[in-house]
């Protein structure tokens, strides 16, 4: 069957907590065509488990993500089982012995694929949802004088200490499964996979899309059950279970600050990005709240706060469920991306 995607081999990258991936992989895809000047150029990395198609629902003719005008590049985040992964990688860094990565590793390893790669000098714009609105924060950050325009939706600059809390309560039910040993199953720990999809149901929309019934209404299903079944386990039951948990120790220690180069002074990070950019949460992101994306914006020299209009939670930032927020995403994008 071929592939979709392209990867690129970085050789052995030294990651930020000291351990190294051997023969590290990066997974890709673009749409469109790099312009003799280069300067066409859109970033738009993965979410928590997402892969690159998981993304597609953005890019089109037309919208903001327009492949006839933009070269649009989708790295695949280290750990989501098409770059180098716990799923993936042989032994003796297989499974739960694969290394921890940071959100920095995942940026530094996509800076080497633009350049190296690509030669790419500058970039428009990075963009995401979720996670990869953590790797825009990152991408501003650590490199403020390649980005021209930042669009982060739903995501955040670190993980707040409830988001930490939360995923805590998706890795004690992932975990508790009797044939997890440890992440050396060798039968799928299915009834772990399906308790975290129930944890991740009640947090990842709104209080007010479960009371006007939207799972019913807009998604047409039967019931609750069936949404919680056919939608969330639907969601989770495919995924990797130590994919998943590497990805959840990178999300928790999302932080643009730690590093060598702001040694933990977060507002001194923000401060740092000098990309134009639009902070985007959901008005009723119980992940990565409005609250927490006003402070940022107060913090950045050139950032503005519009918070989705939505009852789609943390989802109002994808992947395409409601198309009113998609239309409001694409014309901000729109906007961002004349200005």
């Amino acid at each position: 069957m071929a592939l979709d995607y392209e990867v690129y081999d970085l050789g052995n990258v030294a990651l930020q907590r000291g351990a190294t991936i051997r023969d590290c992989k990066m997974a890709y895809k673009t749409y469109g065509t790099l312009n003799p000047g280069q300067d066409n150029v859109i970033v738009y990395p993965t979410w928590f488990s997402g892969q690159h198609y998981e993304n597609e629902w953005l890019i089109g003719a037309g919208k903001a993500l327009d492949p006839t005008k933009y070269f649009i590049i989708i790295p695949n985040m280290l750990c989501n089982g098409l770059s180098s992964s716990p799923s993936n990688t042989p032994e003796p860094y297989n499974g739960p012995r694969f290394p921890q990565v940071t959100i920095y590793d995942n940026v530094r390893a996509q800076h080497r694929l633009l350049t190296e790669k690509f030669g790419i000098k500058r970039i428009r714009m990075v963009a995401g949802w979720s996670m990869a609105g953590l790797q825009a924060f990152h991408w501003g950050a650590l490199y403020p004088d390649m980005v021209d325009v930042l669009a982060p939706f739903c995501g955040a600059a670190r993980c707040s200490r409830h988001n930490f809390v939360f995923l805590e309560g998706v890795k004690a039910a992932l975990t508790a499964d009797a044939v997890w040993m440890e992440g050396w199953y060798t039968d799928k720990p299915a009834r772990g996979l399906r308790a975290a999809a129930r944890v991740f149901a009640g947090w990842g929309l709104s209080q007010s899309f479960y009371r006007e019934q939207l799972d019913a209404k807009a998604l047409g299903f039967s019931s609750l059950e069936d949404f919680l079944v056919g939608f969330w386990e639907g969601i989770i039951l495919p995924r990797d279970a130590n994919n998943l948990l590497a990805m959840l120790w990178t999300w928790q220690n999302g932080d643009i600050s730690d590093n060598e180069i702001y040694k933990g002074d977060f507002k001194a990070a923000l401060r740092a990005i000098k990309a134009k950019t639009y902070i985007m949460p959901s008005k009723t992101d119980l992940y990565f709240t409005p609250e927490d994306s006003e402070i940022e914006a107060a913090n950045m020299p050139n950032a503005k706060f519009i918070p989705i209009p939505s009852v789609w939670g943390h989802f109002a930032g994808g992947p395409g469920l409601n198309p009113e927020d998609g239309a409001f995403l694409d014309s901000k994008l729109k906007e961002l991306l004349a200005s």
